[in-house]
């Protein structure tokens, strides 16, 4: 895990290195307006986003809707996407995404997560994914319309099922996957006002978890395989400045069962706000909550806070 804590403490070193140099670019550009999840970059240009999340949980549905009591579950995600324009027109970025996981099981505190401990049980963290990624301007009337497709390997090792005190060992799930996220943004009264829309087609390859050996295999990492992850996302901004926003969101997700005899959907609601700190950098907080679900679907809040490079 000291590769992990490097990786990270890395990541925040180049941000913090990046906000000092920019302190003094502050002017009345707004990339927090301009460049929407929809906008692409242009030619030589840069975005990296270092996003961290807490999900905990201690309530889930049960087989059906129904809410049941659990232990306390805690997910801490770190997603880096590293992006940048290729093309003249502004209409292909490449790039990569790179996920760190560190889970807390069983009834642990929603803090201990940050031990970034692995005992191949209760506590769980590592490098889990990396993703090539393109993403596509395809009309070129239409640029506040996009797409960015990505193939997601696991690079976590595969280890035996272990199940001790009732807790399933869980890191990240064990599939390669193709996804692909499509992007609309629309700006109106007055550049006030913004609805930004994106539907996710997560298609996750694997053998089933039926099948699995649980003594070379974590079974409960194939939950997912060989199903269509698809989450619809809308948000609605509010900007007080050209340089803030505030935000309210919601998202139906559904886990379509395509052979793994097992399917799931959830739906949550969530509040939050962006701030461009200075040319270079913005920083965005928001809390999220599921308020309903089906077939074991966690009931559980999640906290995030993100920083955001574009240069």
């Amino acid at each position: 895990m000291k590769s992990t804590k490097n990786f990270i403490t890395v990541l925040f070193l180049c941000l913090s290195i990046t906000f000092g140099f920019s302190q003094d670019d502050g002017d009345d550009i707004s990339n927090i307006q301009e460049f929407t999840p929809s906008k692409l970059l242009k030619k030589g240009q840069w975005d990296i986003k270092f996003f961290n999340s807490i999900y905990t949980q201690t309530e889930q549905t049960d087989a059906g809707s129904k809410s049941v009591t659990i232990d306390r579950q805690t997910f801490f995600t770190n997603t880096t996407e590293i992006f940048t324009g290729v093309s003249k027109n502004s209409r292909v970025n490449i790039g990569a995404v790179f996920q760190i996981r560190s889970n807390a099981l069983g009834g642990q505190g929603a803090l201990d997560v940050f031990s970034f401990e692995d005992n191949g049980n209760d506590r769980r963290s590592g490098l889990t994914t990396i993703a090539p990624a393109i993403r596509v301007q395809p009309f070129r009337s239409l640029s506040t319309f996009s797409f960015t497709t990505s193939f997601i390997i696991p690079v976590f090792e595969d280890v035996p099922d272990a199940v001790e005190d009732n807790v399933f060992s869980f890191l990240d799930q064990r599939s390669f996957a193709w996804e692909t996220k499509f992007f609309y943004d629309n700006t109106f009264g007055g550049n006030k006002w913004q609805v930004f829309t994106e539907i996710d087609f997560k298609y996750n390859f694997g053998e089933k978890s039926s099948e699995a050996d649980g003594t070379q295999e974590n079974v409960s990492e194939r939950f997912a395989n060989n199903s269509l992850f698809l989450p619809l996302s809308a948000f609605l901004s509010y900007f007080p400045t050209s340089k803030s926003t505030i935000f309210v969101n919601a998202q139906q997700a559904f886990l379509i069962d395509l052979g793994n005899d097992f399917s799931q959907n959830g739906t949550q609601v969530g509040i939050g706000g962006k701030y461009q700190l200075t040319k270079v950098l913005n920083i965005e907080g928001s809390f999220g909550k599921f308020v309903r679900g089906s077939n074991f679907q966690g009931l559980g809040q999640t906290f995030s806070i993100g920083l955001r490079a574009l240069f």
